[in-house]
């Protein structure tokens, strides 16, 4: 290939001189197909089960217009991910991305923001899944045990990793499909169709920044960059592909919902599936979709302890966490102990704090990683670019406004989480400047 291989391979020179004294790289072992399931399994989660009727109540029947404003912010997200993931494809996602085209704090502020709300959110569906799973009493101890197993399963290999997720989106689907037709057999609910807007536009941004917790995912596939075969290729395609699922497998049941349920008696339930299949003649379909719901909290924790492992190794390199979760196993080539770490980190919390109603703090830190995403993806070189800049800019924008319109008390805990990590950041500057 000679010496002149472009921005791509400068940037490969420059990480292979910094790659992990632990273990080095990362196995490119995923295909197009694995990386676009692990996507879809990322994103038809939890939140599937849980996250229409915080949006009800925001919007009531114009969630579904807060589902399109959501889906388009993502769709301006995912197209910046994969513009920066095809010319960095290592892992770390938009924390890499930050430092090699903005500098090194805005790749800390993404990061940072990454790592703490999807953590939060681990814990979320963990407990959503024995929730579903088991009686009251066994709740902690069960959640507790999947992050367990789960965190094992991504320790013994990716390609496990991408293996387990395509059974389970394969039956959380299903399950999706026979919640969706026993909530319409039941036919239209009287008051389903109100097109009151009970907070006005505010609330239809709210509903979009709470529906925008749903579509997350595809960050993992970028954050997995450096296990992707052809990545150049394989990583823009799969984005879109994942995210165009997710906004069908969304738009189809949250329509469901509301023709079920109406969009009062959504917004007052806890488990909105359960509830439209309940309404409906086929009661041997809530087993169904209770499996599901366990099974779609499962697939989600999976995915993300895997993304928050690569991201956690990405910043070990840099320093920006402790230099101990910079290692790789040498035979099962994963961030072991950032995994493990990660999982130690959610046991304690699903054993001690009560973190289901997460959704709001999840989507701050998340919607704030995505604005360093657009951010350096609209500051990319000409050559590097696939998608127009001004998807970029609309993206930036439309992060900053859904922020804005979350319930305050999402946005105060997450400028709290921010501020505590600039200020351990600013220690570590001048300690190593001293």
């Amino acid at each position: 290939m000679g010496t002149d291989a472009g921005p791509l391979g400068a940037f490969v020179t420059r990480a292979s001189a910094r790659s992990s004294t632990n273990g080095g790289e990362l196995a490119r072992r995923l295909g197009l197909g694995d990386a676009v399931v692990i996507g879809l399994g990322s994103m038809i989660g939890a939140g599937v089960f849980a996250v229409f009727a915080p949006a009800a109540r925001a919007a009531g029947s114009w969630l579904l217009v807060g589902l399109a404003l959501a889906a388009v912010v993502a769709y301006c997200n995912a197209t910046s991910s994969a513009q920066l993931a095809a010319a960095y494809p290592r892992a770390g996602g938009t924390y890499l991305y930050g430092r090699e085209v903005l500098g090194d704090w805005w790749g800390f502020l993404a990061g940072w923001g990454f790592v703490v709300g999807k953590t939060a959110s681990c814990a979320a569906m963990a407990m959503t899944f024995a929730a579903y799973a088991v009686p009251d009493a066994w709740q902690r101890p069960v959640a507790a045990a999947v992050v367990v197993v789960l965190a094992l399963v991504n320790c013994a290999g990716v390609t496990r990793t991408a293996g387990l997720t395509r059974i389970i989106v394969a039956l959380v689907l299903t399950s999706l499909a026979v919640a969706v037709a026993a909530s319409l057999s039941a036919g239209e609910t009287p008051g389903s169709v109100d097109w009151d807007v009970p907070h006005g536009a505010y609330g239809v941004l709210q509903s979009a920044g709470l529906l925008f917790f749903a579509f997350a995912g595809y960050a993992r596939i970028a954050t997995l960059g450096e296990e992707v075969r052809e990545p150049e290729r394989v990583i823009p395609r799969a984005i879109v592909a994942a995210l165009a699922g997710a906004v069908v497998v969304y738009a189809v049941v949250g329509a469901a919902l509301l023709t079920a349920l109406g969009p009062e008696a959504l917004a007052a339930s806890t488990q909105p599936l359960a509830d439209a299949v309940a309404a409906g003649p086929w009661d041997w379909a809530e087993p169904v979709v209770r499996v599901g719901a366990a099974l779609a909290a499962a697939g989600a924790l999976l995915a993300l302890v895997a993304g928050l492992g690569r991201t956690s190794l990405a910043m070990a390199r840099e320093g920006d966490l402790p230099r101990w979760l910079d290692a790789v196993h040498p035979r099962y080539q994963v961030p072991h102990r950032a995994e493990l770490t990660i999982a130690a980190v959610v046991v304690v919390l699903v054993l001690v704090v009560d973190l289901r109603g997460v959704i709001g703090f999840s989507s701050f830190g998340v919607l704030l990683y995505y604005f360093v995403a657009n951010a350096a993806a609209r500051a990319q070189a000409p050559e590097q670019r696939r998608f127009p800049r001004w998807l970029q800019v609309l993206g930036c924008a439309g992060c900053l406004v859904l922020v804005a319109t979350l319930p305050w008390e999402a946005v105060l805990a997450g400028l709290a989480v921010f501020l505590v990590g600039i200020l351990l950041r600013l220690v570590r500057v001048v300690r190593q400047r001293s």
